[in-house]
Parts: C-alpha cells; structure tokens; sequence
C-alpha cells in the first residue's frame, strides 16, 4: 500500500497566498457590487517594456524557421543571458563572477525552494522572522525542521532570528549555530534595507561557523540609497559561503514569463570524508536531472533587459512602482500608523492598530475598506501584528486603498 510523503502533513493548513485567495473569493461572491483593491499578492501590474516585447516577437520569429528554430535548452542557461547577467549583474558592480557560475530557471521561487536539495537532510537552517514561507515550507517537506507547534507558530528545529523595529528588521547572530543561513534583502515583507557593512559581517560570521548563506536578492532594482548592497558578493569573502538568488519578476514584470538565476562560486567547497566537493557540480547534476531549462523566447527576453534601451525602460517601471510605494507610506504615516519600508523596496510594513491580530486587521480593512493586504503573521511569529502591503497596484488604486483606509 502506498503512503504519501509525512513531511507534507506536517504542513498547517494551506500556503499562505491560497488562503488569502479564498477568502477574498468567499468576500467577493458575498459582495458582488464592491470594488476590491488587491495590494496583498506581489504580483506586478505594468505591462512588459518595449525592449522585452521586441525580443519575444524576435524570438518567436525565430522558431518559425528551420535555420533557427531552438529546442531543448541547454540544462544550464543560454550563454548569451548568463553572460549579460555575470557581467552586468555582478562585474559591473565589482562582484568576481563568471559566466559559468550562473544558473538560469524558471523562477527564484522554484530555486528558493529547490536550493534545500543539495544540502544534508539534518541540516540546522536559520531565517528571518518574519520570512517568506517558502524557505521554511520547502525545509518542511524535505523533513528538516522538526514538529510545528500550533499555539507559537514555531518549528521545533528551525533557529528563528527576530526581525523588529529595535534591531531595524535585520537579524542579530544566532545563539545556536546554522548549516544554512537564509537572508531577504531588501526584505520581503518587512521592506527593510540592510547596509554593506552588516551584510559583511554576516559573512565573516558564516566563514567563521561553516555555514552557508543563500541571498534571495529578488528586490534589489529597488534599492535607492548608496550603501545597500545590491548583491552579497560586494562583501569579500562572500564567494566561499554564499548562494544569491536572482529573479526578473520584480525588476523587469517577468511574474508570466518566468525567468530567474541562482549564482553559485566554484569557490563554495565543503569537504566530505577528505575531499572536496564543489556545491556548485551538485546544483549543476540537480539542473541537469530535474530540470529542462527556461524557454529560449524568455530567456532572450531577459538578455533585453540588459541592453541600454531595456535598462532605461525597466529603471522607469521600477521608479512607477516605487512612486506607489512613497505614497503608501506617506498616506500611512499621516493617518497615524507606525510605518517601515517603502524606501528601498516595494513593500510597506505596517503596525496594525488597536493591538489587533494581523488576522483581524486582513478581515476588517478586507470588510470596511475592500482593501486586501497580507497578514504579518502568515510570514512567522514576529510578523504577529504587522501587515503588508505592496506597491504593485497602478497609482490611481494605491491613492484610492489609502483614501479608504483613512476613511475608517
């Protein structure tokens, strides 16, 4: 008799983004006749820019040929796209990556996720709390975080580093040591920004302990201020302990398209049993097995966003969501709300009033105001009265959530 996998039963409930579906849905059937705003999902809104859509049309055109027509792509990345991605992503900014150290897929969701694989299974991970779900729920599955303890939202073998308003949302070292360290900057959901020089120190701190750091860098298009690092390999001695993940779903509208990158150094190497394994010959037999590649018309999309005209077309899509973002937290503050983020990300993390749940406030702005957000506390224990809200609505419904937040 078969038997389902029991990592997967130690799931509470559904993820997190379903369960704001349904009920949005069950407000919606009820409420046929009122508007909703939807600033919970991260899902872009802008349509794609000129230089992307010229490259589809080329590519397409492309398959229409014999002479040029592509099938299976290579397991790793087309050439062309690591290339622009090495160089423009991380030479240019004086980062030491080469070309072949670049992996494209399908999205930084899948490899946030898929990442966990080539780890030992009684690997101790460290997160953020609050995190986004995906890194614990993938760990879950893989049977590496212990039993869930429904009353304080904890897993008994994860290592939980608090993110809050006293440290600024960036995490404190570890008491307990970590095998693999997972960091968001800028973070999703708290929108908080980290500095180069505290980004350094974790990285000495994972050399230091033997740990890896897997940096899901997703938003960092974002960043406006000058000591933000956009990528941890700014940092030395990064190459020998991190894992950054990248995606073009925020900075270039690729949420249907899917496309991302994960970057892995020859140069992380642990040793087993006497001898030395590169993780990066392990994630490329993983690619290699499970894997088919990105579609050749979307990954020469993504290389259009590295040329000049693609860049400049990007650097205003993000500066029309980040136009969004100012105006959410200014509306926010000048309503009385305690307010982080907006600056260096597309997120706005908000204290809920009155003490309420983050729970409670999802139900109440979803009920009085038709707004929907995400609760704090669908990304860990210390996410517990906050609420977040995105930025990738149009300029019109984000003037219009806050006009009706203040209304109540």
């Amino acid at each position: 008799m078969y038997r389902p996998n029991e990592d997967y039963l130690k799931l509470p409930g559904s993820y997190l983004f379903s369960t704001i579906g349904k009920k949005v849905n069950a407000y919606t059937e009820a409420n046929p006749d009122k508007k909703i705003i939807r600033l919970g999902i991260g899902d872009v809104t802008q349509p794609l820019c000129p230089a992307v859509i010229k490259a589809l049309h080329e590519a397409v055109d492309e398959q229409a040929s014999a002479d040029s027509f592509r099938g299976y792509a290579p397991d790793l990345g087309y050439e062309f796209l690591r290339h622009a991605m090495a160089e423009n992503d991380f030479r240019a900014r004086g980062c030491d990556i080469a070309d072949d150290e670049v992996f494209i897929s399908d999205g930084a969701k899948s490899d946030s996720a898929n990442i966990q694989e080539i780890f030992a299974r009684n690997s101790k991970i460290a997160v953020c709390d609050p995190v986004y779900p995906v890194y614990v729920d993938s760990n879950v599955m893989a049977g590496r975080c212990g039993e869930y303890d429904a009353n304080s939202g904890v897993w008994s073998n994860v290592i939980y580093m608090p993110c809050t308003s006293e440290n600024g949302f960036a995490p404190d070292y570890p008491t307990e040591t970590p095998d693999i360290i997972y960091l968001c900057f800028p973070n999703n959901p708290t929108g908080a920004a980290i500095t180069k020089d505290r980004l350094q120190g974790w990285v000495d701190y994972a050399n230091k302990v033997g740990a890896v750091i897997i940096f899901d860098a997703a938003y960092e298009a974002y960043i406006s201020e000058e000591d933000i690092p956009h990528s941890i390999f700014e940092c030395e001695g990064a190459r020998t302990c991190a894992i950054e993940l990248r995606s073009f779903s925020k900075n270039a509208g690729f949420t249907g398209l899917r496309l991302a990158a994960t970057v892995i150094p020859h140069d992380l190497k642990v040793k087993v049993e006497g001898t030395e394994i590169e993780m990066h010959s392990l994630w490329a037999r993983r690619h290699g097995t499970k894997y088919n590649g990105a579609p050749y018309i979307v990954q020469k999309a993504g290389a259009a966003c590295y040329t000049d005209e693609g860049k400049a077309q990007l650097k205003e899509m993000v500066a029309t969501y980040m136009k969004n973002a100012h105006f959410i937290y200014d509306g926010l503050s000048e309503a009385g709300y305690e307010v982080y983020g907006g600056k260096n990300s597309p997120y706005v993390w908000l204290k809920t009033p009155n003490n309420m749940t983050s729970w409670e406030y999802f139900d109440y702005l979803l009920e009085k105001a038709g707004v929907v957000g995400t609760p704090g506390s669908g990304f860990g224990p210390s996410g517990e009265h906050y609420f977040r809200l995105t930025a990738f609505g149009s300029y019109q419904n984000s003037v219009e959530a806050i006009d009706r937040i203040k209304k109540i």
